[in-house]
């Protein structure tokens, strides 16, 4: 190589990067559906073609055939074994058509799941798979590696950490992908992304995949008001369209070579395609790379520098529990809180729950707990139940926020709207599976679990957005976790339990409470971890021997004890009210037992029957 990368980029070039690899391969017959990475042992013949005719178009750097060639997404495919063999033999098949005049990029892409905060993926782990394959594509004798189409800005800053791990002076372009309105698939802006790359030690900084060129192009243009650092840009060929089955893009070489005129007069180092360009594509951009003379239109160094802009999307201190609502109050000083559940309607009559949370409240709850469709029930909206419960009738509301339903966006919008209609209180729960509800077909998301959903939580009162954003006024959620001391793998519930308060959970609400012996040994193990996180007991009163085989049966961690079980069984067998007077009975024991343990109860009283919460309570 008569050249390095560092060496191009202190020259002033413009570079020219190939265009979709994936596209071309695809061009030539090679299903969708197939693992694209491994073609570089089953097909090199084919991958070293494809580069070559990037090659032949005037690309000066060409990249690897690995984007998805990481432990993660070759796992799916049966080819984890193989992630070394599959980078460092794509990194070989490049160099080998590269010839000595042009670079070879070293592909990594994102790992195809979610990692801390917003999945259980470690940065650590997440790392170390980066590592692996960057160590791979070194070791084939790339001259860079290229990031490319991340999303989640946490997710690249590991990739990037993992590059610099295996080789210091391994140059590194980070590519962030697009939304149409401009900002990272997480919302992140460009200007905030840019400027964390930046600090980062990223060689080269840039967009590219999901959206056409226009909208990369005013990405770019914020960018380069930031940093200082090369830019680059690798849009897709517009939008695709199908057609017979196939995803066309319309978008022409003649209008990409126009576009790269433009990516280039604005400021852009390197430019290229993505998905949809082909190697004609990289020869109209070749035109417009000489008919542009970047020599003689250099931009001038940015009027804002990194170290004095104002960096967006700075963490603001949290007010203290006891300032955002009367619940976070009662914890704070240490008071005994009382709950009571009422399952939001099937309709949308909200006139028989509004009456009984007023008996409640008149009776003295101090609020009500509003579950997000319990057992995967199709139920009205529990954010316009608990909106509406405090503007009628001035209790506070517990709304329960599961992950089953929404993805992060959804999720991030809904918390916001709930903040902005007065809403502070919140149990953030996973969700039942639609496959125990109404509806065993309906799709699930699970974008995050509860844990990933209590950080974006978190976040939001410190001001920050899911793409790192400042929201303006942050928003000041008192964070309710749940946690299950019956669990059949109490090791792996207490971590996850750990996590959450790692994450930044205020309050923890249990399981039903029947087995005293489960709670005090959770409550023990809380403890010696030294946790003062407040626990609020979950209380069911049973209505009969059926309901107490089912919590025993069908409620994870729910174990109703023998006693409590032959208890149900006698009263069932006199006849009339005996069962439910025994329920309410047993679960006025437990609430007294449990009271020393924990600073609040839940009581959950079947088909709405306030009544017998209430006298759970003691307020009947």
């Amino acid at each position: 190589m008569t050249q390095s990368f560092h060496d191009m980029l202190e020259e002033k070039r413009v570079l020219l990067f190939d265009g979709g690899l994936g596209t071309l391969l695809y061009s030539k017959g090679i299903y969708i559906n197939r693992c694209f990475d491994e073609l570089n042992l089953s097909s090199p013949a084919l991958v070293t073609d494809c580069h070559r005719e990037y090659v032949e178009a005037g690309a000066d750097v060409i990249e690897t055939n690995t984007f998805g060639a990481n432990g993660v997404k070759l796992r799916a495919h049966g080819l984890e074994e193989r992630a070394h063999e599959i980078n460092e033999r794509g990194a070989r098949l490049a160099r080998e058509a590269a010839g000595d005049q042009v670079l070879v990029a070293g592909s990594v892409g994102p790992l195809g799941i979610k990692i801390e905060p917003w999945g259980p993926t470690s940065v650590e782990e997440a790392r170390d798979i980066f590592r692996k394959q960057v160590e791979a594509l070194n070791h084939g004798g790339v001259d860079l590696i290229i990031l490319e189409t991340f999303g989640d800005l946490n997710e690249i800053h590991q990739a990037l950490v993992a590059v610099k791990e295996v080789r210091a002076d391994l140059p590194i372009v980070a590519q962030m992908t697009l939304q149409e309105d401009g900002n990272s698939l997480y919302g992140t802006a460009p200007e905030l992304f840019a400027q964390r790359l930046d600090g980062w030690g990223a060689d080269v900084i840039g967009v590219n995949c999901s959206v056409g060129p226009e909208v990369a192009l005013q990405a770019v243009e914020r960018i380069l008001k930031v940093t200082q650092v090369p830019v680059s840009i690798q849009p897709n060929a517009g939008n695709p369209r199908n057609v017979e089955g196939r995803n066309i893009y319309l978008a022409s070489p003649e209008y990409f070579e126009e576009y790269a005129k433009r990516f280039i007069l604005v400021g852009a180092r390197l430019v290229g395609g993505c998905c949809g360009t082909t190697p004609a594509h990289v020869v109209a951009m070749r035109k417009a790379v000489y008919a542009a003379a970047p020599e003689s239109r250099l931009r001038e160094a940015p009027s804002v520098q990194v170290g004095e802009a104002t960096v967006p999307g700075v963490e603001c201190e949290e007010k203290g529990i006891e300032l955002r609502s009367r619940l976070g109050a009662r914890l704070a000083k240490g008071e005994f809180v009382t709950s009571l559940e009422l399952v939001p309607p099937r309709g949308h009559d909200f006139t028989r729950v509004l009456k009984r949370a007023r008996k409640a409240q008149e009776a003295g709850v101090d609020l009500i707990n509003i579950p997000d469709g319990p057992r995967a029930s199709a139920r009205v909206s529990p954010l316009a139940l608990a909106v509406r419960l405090q503007q009628e009738l001035g209790i506070e509301a517990l709304l329960h926020y599961t992950c089953r339903d929404r993805n992060l966006l959804g999720m991030q919008s809904d918390l916001l709207g709930a903040a902005a209609l007065g809403l502070r209180n919140l149990l953030v729960v996973t969700g039942d599976p639609p496959k125990m509800g109404d509806y065993p077909d309906a799709t699930a998301v699970f974008d995050v679990d509860s844990i990933g959903l209590t950080n974006m939580v978190t976040r939001l009162n410190r001001n920050i957005d899911l793409g790192g954003n400042e929201i303006g006024d942050p928003t000041e959620f008192v964070i309710g976790v749940g946690v299950n001391p019956g669990a059949i793998n109490l090791e792996y519930e207490m971590k996850r339990f750990y996590w959450k308060v790692d994450a930044g959970a205020h309050y923890a609400i249990t399981q039903p409470v029947f087995d005293l012996t489960l709670l005090e040994s959770f409550i023990e193990k809380v403890h010696a971890e030294g946790l003062t996180l407040p626990i609020i007991a979950g209380i069911w009163p049973l209505v009969s021997l059926r309901n107490a085989q089912f919590m025993n049966n069908e409620v994870p961690g729910a174990k109703v004890p023998d006693d409590i079980m032959a208890r149900m069984a006698s009263a069932q067998e006199k006849g009339g009210d005996a069962a439910r007077e025994e329920g309410v009975a047993i679960a006025a024991e437990t609430l007294e037992r449990v009271r020393p343990l924990v600073q609040g109860v839940q009581v959950s009283p079947p088909m709405g029957r306030v009544a017998m919460a209430l006298r759970v309570l003691g307020l009947a």
